[in-house]
């Protein structure tokens, strides 16, 4: 049976001219029943041809050392962009992973239309921040995307990343069929997929995912961000969703993963909706392995790596290591 894409719906096509269309909120209870909805009979074949879909072009830099910074705040009121900036010092700066010329995409969580303090996403701060940087660093140009769930128009808006976007002039892409493109997965369980092409064009990828709770993986954080890196019908997506989130872990090769952890959600996620959701924890988590940031990301919720199923695999598949098999450790505190 071959795999199955459905592509997005004909509303992400429409023009953006008249400001944000009215939102249609979808609750963590309808997601999930939508999820549930659909057939279990999908399967993921390898009966296509690889003659014309092309593979991921990003190759992860080779070589570097194997890093985790642990950024926190123990004011009551601090500066988010501080936090940022001794973060990346404490790894070597910026310039260390972007060079001059460099295209650069970022790729955050702003899936849901929620305001920030409801942790649904990522913090625009640290959006901003980690901008900032790159433009120090002398980055050509920098893109934000992310294939949102809520409309886009919606989620620029209310999550503050419009607002970013416009503040450091760089471009927010508006998620949409035509920049999506089938390409080869080579995973356990995804073979071809859309791919969100302005994540795999730049010369450097950065992830930026909030962390949060979630309904069918535990958990939301660097390498569950990816799927809102992909297209076609991604509620299929989650029918065995930490192979697949594995899968697209190995085929996405970012520079770096910051997790944000200003405030995470602990209840009701992924979309939330209520601040009785969320705790405050000033956190955020650098790293240049994968596995090791969502592996320091689940602590922060109590949770040992191998607690999480799609961690537990991604690092039995060799993606990355655990902070005490070999990744230098430091904890920067403002």
């Amino acid at each position: 049976m071959k795999l199955e894409i459905e592509n997005r719906k004909s509303e992400n096509r429409k023009s953006i001219d008249g400001g944000f269309m009215n939102d249609t909120n979808i609750t963590r209870r309808q997601c999930l029943g939508k999820i549930v909805s659909i057939s279990a009979t999908i399967a993921f074949s390898k009966t296509f041809s690889f003659a014309e879909i092309p593979t991921n072009p990003i190759e992860k830099p080779k070589g570097q050392p194997l890093f985790l910074i642990e950024g926190v705040s123990t004011k009551p009121t601090y500066s988010i962009r501080e936090l940022v900036r001794q973060v990346f010092n404490a790894a070597g700066g910026i310039q260390k992973f972007i060079s001059k010329a460099d295209i650069v995409a970022i790729k955050p969580n702003i899936s849901w239309a929620r305001a920030p303090e409801y942790a649904a996403t990522t913090h625009p701060e640290v959006l901003e921040a980690v901008i900032e940087l790159c433009q120090e660093a002398g980055a050509a140009k920098i893109k934000i995307a992310d294939n949102t769930i809520h409309d886009a128009r919606q989620c620029f808006g209310i999550t503050g990343v419009g607002n970013v976007a416009q503040k450091t002039g760089v471009e927010l892409v508006f998620p949409r069929e035509s920049l999506m493109k089938e390409m080869k997965i080579n995973g356990d369980r995804l073979d071809i997929w859309p791919v969100f092409i302005p994540l795999i064009e730049a010369d450097k990828l950065i992830n930026l995912p909030v962390a949060k709770v979630h309904g069918l993986s535990t958990l939301t954080l660097g390498m569950k961000n990816w799927i809102g890196a992909v297209g076609g019908r991604r509620s299929s997506l989650h029918q065995d969703i930490h192979k697949t989130i594995v899968d697209l872990a190995q085929f996405f090769k970012p520079s770096l993963t910051l997790i944000d952890a200003t405030r995470i959600m602990i209840q009701n996620g992924p979309s939330g909706g209520s601040l009785s959701d969320v705790q405050l924890k000033q956190h955020i988590i650098l790293s240049n392995d994968s596995v090791a940031a969502d592996a320091k990301g689940a602590e922060l919720f109590g949770h040992t790596p191998d607690e999480i199923e799609y961690i537990r695999i991604a690092h039995q598949h060799g993606l990355g290591i655990f902070v005490n098999q070999g990744v230098t450790y430091q904890k920067v505190t403002i």
